[in-house]
């Protein structure tokens, strides 16, 4: 049985996707959010669609999961740009995983090794093959491993896309609204925001981000176990003859071609609780990683730094799905991985939300997890 109405209590990718599934399904939505859309830690993110690289050891869960989401992500993208008239910069080159030194190569072999055991799409570069596909490369490089299906996009066109997709198919957002608490009546739930009427609906999505449990009213067994990790990230210029092709990773940093001739450089991974500062010793490290990859970096143009709040959940896995109160519906801890779990995340939650019924993709990654122990 469909549910008359869902408020979203966040607009963030994560919010705003699963805003837009609902709404294209003729759902009536509203997104509430304290600031602006899309200017937190989504706005910050580098737009990688990357399950092989990006997912580590000991994370087969997550790893499936990322990898149905990249799945579904050029259909998502597709979709979006239809409905938004927006293109997202959707780039599938893959990803190059590198070792700038011999130990690096060893411990870059280990992980190649699980890899393939569990059957990731990686390959093993030499140093000659890795140079002729990405000649910028550092001449140091000793080997890499090349992860075909990795891809990227650009989140912040993304996030344009969702909010005007949302309003072109009848949706409403509310920027600059603060959320005072959750109300329960009946079976309706009442979203106080400060200075406005509250937005009564039936079911409410926690898409928060890192401030998810800070939101008054939620029951204290389904409080989600949600942190801030800062990440500081650093936007450069790519002015010829330098150019990158794929995205490149390392020990100490990413870095994100776009096709607008910007270089994304991240990311540090801070527990910093909500502190937003930019510090040097931040962006010092962020260069210094990159540098070791690529070092024609410094001569480009510094165009901007930028700081935002990952959500961190207890145990690092997004936290998806149906409360212990079924009118409470929980988008949130995605990490790292918000980007590219945004697609699997929108269709599964919208499903959910429409049928009242728990999705078995998300089954493991369920707030429920959570709700024998102590918050």
């Amino acid at each position: 049985m469909k549910n008359l109405s869902t408020v979203v209590i966040g607009g963030g990718i994560i919010g705003l996707s699963i805003a837009w599934r609902l709404v294209r399904e003729g759902h009536q939505v509203t997104v509430v959010e304290k600031g602006k859309v899309g200017a937190e830690a989504s706005r910050v993110a580098a737009g990688m669609l990357a399950a092989s690289a990006e997912v580590g050891f000991e994370e087969l869960e997550l790893y499936h999961l990322c990898r149905e989401s990249l799945r579904i992500w050029p259909e998502f993208a597709r979709e979006l740009e239809s409905d938004s008239g927006i293109q997202v910069d959707y780039r599938s080159n893959g990803t190059l995983i590198v070792a700038h030194d011999a130990d690096a190569a060893t411990a870059l072999k280990r992980g190649f090794d699980f890899q393939k055991e569990n059957h990731y799409p990686v390959e093993w570069l030499s140093r000659e093959e890795t140079l002729d596909l990405e000649p910028f490369l550092s001449p140091r490089i000793v080997a890499s491993v090349f992860a075909s299906e990795d891809h990227a996009v650009d989140n912040r066109l993304v996030l344009k896309g969702l909010q005007r997709a949302i309003s072109n198919l009848g949706g409403q957002i509310i920027e600059e609204a603060e959320v005072l608490g959750i109300v329960f009546s009946g079976d309706m739930v009442d979203v106080q925001i400060e200075g406005r009427p509250p937005v009564t609906a039936n079911v409410a999505v926690i898409a928060a981000g890192a401030w998810s449990r800070q939101i008054a009213g939620i029951p204290t067994p389904d409080v989600p176990p949600v942190r801030p990790v800062k990440g500081q990230i650093l936007e450069l210029k790519m002015d010829r003859p330098f150019e990158l092709n794929h995205v490149v990773r390392g020990r100490k940093a990413y870095l994100v071609p776009r096709s607008d001739g910007r270089l994304i450089v991240g990311a540090t991974s801070e527990e910093m609780g909500f502190d937003k500062r930019m510090t040097a010793g931040g962006v010092f490290s962020v260069l210094e990683g990159a540098w070791e990859m690529v070092p024609g970096i410094l001569d480009l143009e510094l165009l901007g730094i930028d700081v935002g709040l990952r959500p961190g959940s207890r145990d690092h896995q997004p936290i998806v799905g149906y409360c212990m109160d079924r009118r409470l519906y929980m988008a949130t801890g995605h990490y790292r991985h918000g980007v590219i779990l945004s697609a699997v995340t929108a269709l599964e939650s919208a499903k959910s939300i429409l049928s009242g019924k728990d999705s078995p993709v998300f089954g493991q990654f369920s707030p429920k997890r959570f709700a024998r122990h102590e918050i």
